[in-house]
């Protein structure tokens, strides 16, 4: 199952199973964290706010 993962450098998003050890969008061994909240509404995939 694919997630949505963001660039905590740069912003790049992409959808993928695991998140790449290099960014393709800054070209850094960033750190990705996962796009969708599932704690805030459960059974609703939406994208975290603060994020």
């Amino acid at each position: 199952m694919e997630k949505s993962w963001k660039c905590t450098a740069c912003g790049y998003n992409l959808k993928d199973k695991t998140p790449p050890e290099e960014c393709p969008a800054c070209k850094g061994k960033c750190t990705f964290v996962d796009n969708i909240d599932y704690t805030q509404n459960i059974g609703e995939k939406r994208p975290d706010e603060r994020i």
